[in-house]
């Protein structure tokens, strides 16, 4: 299950997990204009993991899920 909301500076998604057990917190991504970032609650630390990615990283790793083991580079957008 997801939601998505849009913020007055981003779009907000969040990931729910289903399913058999042990479930993982939930994942919350924001859209931002010029990066995305990922948190996820770490009951063991009691704290937020936070990670940012650039737009040219989130590009990177969308495509990355659609190829074969390798290392590449994609052309600049435009």
């Amino acid at each position: 299950m997801f939601s998505i909301e849009h913020e007055f500076d981003s779009t907000v998604v969040t990931l729910v997990d289903q399913g058999p057990a042990p479930l993982q917190e939930d994942v919350i991504v924001n859209a931002f204009a010029e990066c995305v970032t990922v948190e996820q609650y770490d009951p063991r630390t009691d704290s937020t993991q936070k990670i940012t990615l650039s737009m040219q990283q989130l590009r990177d790793l969308g495509a990355a899920l659609n190829l074969p083991e390798g290392v590449y580079t994609l052309p600049p957008k435009g």
